[in-house]
Parts: C-alpha cells; structure tokens; sequence
C-alpha cells in the first residue's frame, strides 16, 4: 500500500490518455496541491505539460493548439466553473479527471453545456487526498469539530477523502472505530454507507484476510502532539512549519531570495528521503558529509577549460553539480535555521521536562522542572504553554496539584488570559474524562534514559523516549488483543486473523511521530502493511488551537459564538485574540 504512488499513477494515466501534444493542466486549489506533492512542475514538463491553470482563473487566454487535461474536485464550484468553460472553450479538446464520484445528473449537466463536442473523455480517478508520504496521507482539514460532534459540512468532505484512499489503494475494509468517540462512529458509518451504495467501485478481488479500516479520535491522544520532536521531517514541521512539502523560510535572518520558499519532497530529494526519519544528530552528521562530498566535486576555480573535451566534461557535469549545489544549501540553510531555534528557544532543555511529564511518575522532580523553565525568560510563550498543558494532563487528579500556581507562572510571563484557558480547554479536550484508552498508567512509569547523538555542535542529547498511543494501539491490533470493548467493528462480523492491510484514520490529525511509528511497524512487521492518515498532519502551533472556552466561525468578517471546541489554527486563536 503506497499512496504516493497511487496518485503518482493516476496523474501518470491522465497525461498518458491525452495522447502525444502540448497540454494545459487545469485544476482547482485542492487539485493544485495533490498533484504537487507528488510531482515536480520540471517532471510534468518532461510529459509535454506546458501550463499549469487554475479552473477558476477569469485571466485564461484562448489557445486552441493546446490540449486540456481538468483534474478537480467534483464540487458544485468546479462543476459550474466547468460549465462555462465548455461553452465558451479556450483549448481544442478536454480530457476530465474528477478526484472523487461524482453525480449522474451533474454528467448530464455537463454534456448539455459541450455544445461544441470538445470533451474526449470524462472519468473519476480517486486521489482525493494530500499523498504525505507512501505510508501517511492528510486531508488537509481543520476545524472539523464543533462540541464533540462534526462541523456539518466536513464530516461529508472527510467521508469523500477517507472512501477515495480506499479506492485508490483498491480496498474494501472492514471497519472499527473508537467507541468513546461519536465522531469517530459516524465516520465509520457515512464511509459504510458510500461503499454500500457505490458496491460496484468496491467490487475488488477478496484476499483471504480482508483489509481493515481503524477509525480513531486525536482527543484520545493530545499528549504526542504537544511534544517537540527530533526527527528531521517531524522537526521541520514542528519549528518551520510543513505545508503540501513546502517550508516558508522568509523570515530566516539573512535569507537569500532563493531560499525564502524551498520544497522538501523526499520523491525528489534523495538527502531528504534517506534523512527524514532520523535524528537531530545523525542529521548534522550527514549534513557534514553531504557538505565534503560536495566540495570533492566542486570545479575548481583555476580549473582551465583548455579543450573541447574538458569543456564538453564540465557542460556534462554541470547539471549534475548545478542540482547538488541547490540541494546543499538548501538542508543547510533548514538544518541551520532548527539549530538555531533549537538554542534560541532552549528546547533541549524544555524537551527533557516535555519527556519526563509524559514518561516518568514522579511529580515533585516535574512540578520543580516545570516551574523553573518558566521562570527561565528564554522559553517562549508557545513552550510555557505546552508544558503547563502537559503538566494538567499527566496531573489533573494528583492531589498535590500545582497547576493553580504554573497558571500565575504564566500571568506573570505575559502569557494571555485567553492562551492561559487553553490550558483548561486540552484538559476538557483529551483529559482523563475524555479518553478511551489508558493513556498514561501511573503504575508503568518509564525512566528516561538520555541517548547521546554526536552532530551538529551543541546537540549532545536528545530526548525520544515518548512512544504515542497508536503504536501500542497498532501492536495490540496486530496482536489480535485491540478490546472489542474499546473499537468495536461496525456490523455484525469480525476478523479471525492477524490483519495484514491496516488504514488508520485520526479526526483530528495525525502526527509525523505516529507516522515514523507506523514506518517502523512496516519494517519491522513481516507480512503488515499501515497506512497513517487524519483530518491534517499536526504540529504544535496547530493543536494548541483546541479551545474549548470560546469557539469562533467567521461569517461575512465577522466573529460570531459558537459551540464549544473548535478547533483552529494557532493562528487563528492569534488573529482572534488580537482582533477582539
């Protein structure tokens, strides 16, 4: 199971249908970014794709010579946008790929409007979805919750994503979800209800094991998003932010204009793909490597051109130097920037308390550590905050409780009123009220052992002690030991045996530590294969955004009450408080 290659594939059979000729690809913003996560613009340029268009552009120029290919989602929006161009077409013919099922009657509005008989083909390819990684997939969406119920207009939208990476990996599963989660059970049952009614998309070869669908809540597990984390893909994500593969770098010190956006696709960047699961150290090391091995090749500056031949050896070379050269300084530049907010922010030392709250049982050692970072001036208002949520949601029953007095911790920081409620909102969130599963067992306290990794200067020792609730969630499924009485399956049958294609599915997000979790599992786990999906692929910024005390929508600018639990973006929370 791999869904990078699976919309590799699809996209791969669209421009391949169209025949030879110059070609327009024509999508929508959620298209726009499926497609570039998987492919570069240069490898859609190798296949006679000259242009790349967004449907809904009013600016497109009539060019008849060229062939459209119209890759979008079969939304209301996209139909219509579509509608209008048939009429008035401004390619010679159309090639029309919709990422998900669409209805019989918007078909049929669709042919009315083709007067001009320009449309080739009309098909559904089912790549409805972000292809993160071969094993980790995102939909992309936030804020799906209102209360503990869904947002109305997302739970049918994450139904459309969930059923088309079934289709895509050609899956008919059977279904269990997290029974203390009624979202996660309505989930279940919407994508129950399209494999019923769309039997014939799901009419794939039986296995003699069928496949199985785990449908989980993020509430059941706040803690591992709350964490820092010390893998490259996961550190990138967490300090930089990554978004569709792409990291916003406009704000490093001293950037160059050509780093201020740069892509890390591990499709494309044979660094990133042999470094994105390991750790600080290790990265640094290689990076040292990656840096001589780039000096070796390095034409020397005196180097003299003095023949065809040595002039035919550097035009030759030249690509090849030209790519390595971008490649080094663009994991430099990234690797420079998390080391320095890695000193900046202290995080080596606030990553030790992190660990020692969601590992150890000793609360006088973490009630001392915790008061002491904040106090520490250096730990900014995001790091304070996390650990004061950490703390509430290891200790919220302890009764020698200090939270009253970290939250005066906090006050006297300057850490808002607002943000200061976010530590009650997680607890009301994923608190021990809320969740299904035993996340933290006092009587299996883990000790922290400190693992040294030799890299990049200043990086002794990282903390990875931390395990998420998936991986001992995953392990007892493949175990054949997951409690029906925690995620029952949905309908009256069951699986005998050891399951071999598992797709887990996280309302609420997923977090690149699960997905380096589920990778190990696959290396490790002879005869399974995992796919990791969820509503967004968390970091920090994103999850600190679930704030129970005052939810917000925005309607026509304004801000308006809403139920409780809404769960937004970090940002968001931002613009909220200082827009009131």
């Amino acid at each position: 199971m791999n869904v990078t290659l699976a919309v590799k594939q699809y996209i791969s059979k669209m421009i391949e249908n169209s025949g030879p000729g110059m070609k327009v690809l024509l999508m929508d913003k959620e298209t726009t970014s499926i497609v570039s996560v998987v492919y570069t613009q240069s490898e859609i340029l190798q296949k006679e794709v000259y242009l790349f268009e967004r449907i809904d552009s009013q600016n497109r120029d009539n060019m008849k010579h060229l062939k459209a290919i119209c890759f979008l989602r079969p939304t209301k929006e996209n139909v219509e946008n579509l509608i209008q161009e048939l009429r008035r077409p401004k390619y010679s013919v159309y090639f029309i790929y919709f990422s998900n099922v669409i209805s019989k009657s918007e078909i049929k509005a669709l042919a009315e409007a083709d007067e001009q008989e320009v449309v080739a083909e009309v098909q559904e390819f089912y790549g409805d979805f972000i292809a993160v990684n071969p094993h980790l997939f995102s939909l992309n969406l936030n804020g799906v919750a209102r209360g503990r119920s869904w947002e109305p207009t997302l739970l049918p939208r994450t139904t459309q994503g969930l059923t088309s990476v079934l289709l895509a990996l050609k899956k008919c599963p059977m279904i269990r979800y997290q029974l203390s989660s009624d979202m996660a059970k309505r989930l279940g049952e919407s994508v129950k209800q399209i494999i019923t009614k769309e039997y014939e998309l799901f009419d794939f070869r039986k296995t003699e094991v069928p496949p199985l669908l785990l449908i989980m809540d993020r509430s059941d597990d706040a803690i591992t998003p709350l964490l820092n984390q010390w893998t490259y893909q996961a550190m990138v994500h967490e300090l930089l932010g990554l978004n569709n593969n792409r990291i916003d770098l406009s704000r490093v010190p001293g950037i160059s204009k050509e780093l201020k956006e740069v892509v890390l696709s591990a499709e494309n960047d044979e660094f990133y793909a042999n470094n994105l699961y390991l750790n600080f150290g290790e990265i640094g090391t290689n990076i040292k490597n990656l840096m001589e091995d780039f000096q070796k090749k390095k034409p020397k500056e005196q180097q003299k051109l003095e023949s065809i031949s040595d002039m035919k050896a550097f035009v030759d070379n030249y690509p090849q130097f030209k790519k390595m050269s971008g490649t080094v300084s663009k994991h430099v530049t990234v690797v420079g920037e998390l080391s320095r907010l890695v000193s900046e922010r202290h995080l080596m030392e606030v990553s030790e308390v992190e660990q020692e709250l969601a590992c150890q049982n000793d609360h006088s050692s973490a009630s001392q550590n915790v008061r002491r970072l904040l106090q520490n001036p250096r730990v900014s208002e995001l790091d304070a905050v996390r650990l004061v949520m950490l703390y509430a949601l290891r200790y919220e029953r302890h009764s020698s409780s200090i939270l009253p007095g970290l939250m005066e911790e906090l006050n006297r920081k300057g850490v808002s009123e607002r943000h200061r409620r976010m530590v009650t909102s997680m607890v009301e969130y994923g608190g021990k009220r809320v969740r299904g599963s035993d996340l933290i067992n006092p009587q299996d306290a883990v000790a922290i052992t400190k693992q040294f990794f030799k890299g990049l200067k200043g990086v002794e020792n990282v903390y990875t002690q931390h395990a998420p609730l998936l991986q001992e969630t995953l392990d007892q499924l493949i175990k054949g030991r997951l409690k029906d009485s925690q995620f029952p399956y949905l309908g009256p049958s069951s699986l005998r045996d050891r399951p071999q294609d598992i797709i887990v599915f996280v309302i609420g997000g997923a977090t690149y530590e699960e997905a380096l979790a589920v990778y190990n599992l696959n290396r490790t786990m002879p005869g399974v294969r995992i796919v990791l999906g969820g509503t967004t692929i968390h970091n920090t910024k994103r999850t600190s955004s679930i704030w129970t005390l005052q939810g917000v929508k925005r309607s026509t600018g304004m801000l308006t009450p809403v139920l409780p639990t809404v769960v937004l973006s970090w940002l968001d929370v931002l613009w909220v408080v200082d827009n009131s």
